[in-house]
């Protein structure tokens, strides 16, 4: 069995279980071009019907940070666009529109549509980056027959095509995304259905996220060990965010497999 070397402690591992963004994707290049469309089409279509008020601004709404320019240069480790599901953001949206006199059926229309035009123009940019060091750590789970998977609170066919974009699709066994559980992160359920397809217990794997809802779902579903990871740049006593860590690296360097003594 290998072993998982993090920060010189050893983990046996048969599985390793990514969420995907900021795990295996950039956060930012992704979600902040797609969530600035999403906005920007629903706001457009709202404030033609509802003439009278205003929609909050998108940093209050999704957790994110904005420079002067107004491009996207930070978000919350704990605020809805890291930890929620596209049906938490389409909801958080849909109550500007409610809130400004819309049906809620209505406004959560015109919440669908923008996120159709949103994708559609995420189809024609796909702005997908791979974290610093993660292609050459999924190689190794490769090289190792190390089966991996994907547990996102993105939907699955999105995680799908994410990772057919970047050309990785095929090192990932299983992908489960928050459409095919009844209850996402934090709940064990998303790990409980991964295992069982690769035909291995919680115990027996490893979760790597960068939000302590993965390291909830992970230490709730008692797998062998969570791993937060962290940006270099971020402070130190952000690892708040990642509370419930077994243990915090700061780039996938930190991380390597190698085989366990007895083995060949």
């Amino acid at each position: 069995m290998p072993k998982l070397m993090v920060n010189k402690k050893s983990y046996s591992v048969e599985g390793v279980l990514f969420d995907k963004d900021g795990t295996i994707l950039e956060f930012i290049s992704l979600w902040g071009y797609w969530s600035e469309s999403l906005y920007r089409n629903y706001a457009s279509k709202v404030l033609s019907v509802a003439t009278d008020g205003v929609i909050d601004p998108i940093s209050d709404l999704w957790g994110t940070v904005y420079d002067h320019a107004g491009h996207m240069i930070d978000y919350s480790r704990i605020g809805p666009l890291a930890m929620g599901s596209i049906g938490d953001l389409l909801a958080i949206l849909a109550w500007q529109g409610y809130r400004l006199g819309l049906p809620w059926s209505e406004s959560m229309r015109l919440a669908r549509e923008s996120k159709r035009l949103a994708d559609a123009e995420m189809e024609q940019i796909r702005p997908v980056i791979p974290m610093p060091g993660v292609i050459d750590f999924l190689k190794q789970c490769h090289d190792h027959k190390v089966p991996i998977g994907i547990v996102t609170a993105d939907e699955t066919a999105e995680a799908e095509k994410h990772l057919q974009w970047l050309g990785i699709r095929q090192f990932f066994k299983v992908i489960v995304g928050n459409d095919l559980v009844e209850q996402g992160k934090p709940y064990p359920e998303m790990v409980y259905k991964a295992c069982k397809e690769l035909g291995l217990a919680p115990n027996q794997v490893v979760v790597i996220g960068d939000t302590n809802s993965d390291m909830q779902m992970g230490k709730s579903a008692g797998v062998a060990v969570t791993i937060g990871l962290m940006r270099k740049d971020e402070p130190q006593s952000n690892e708040c965010w990642l509370k419930d860590a077994n243990v915090t690296v700061s780039s996938y360097a930190e991380l390597h497999l190698e085989e366990s003594a007895n083995e060949g």
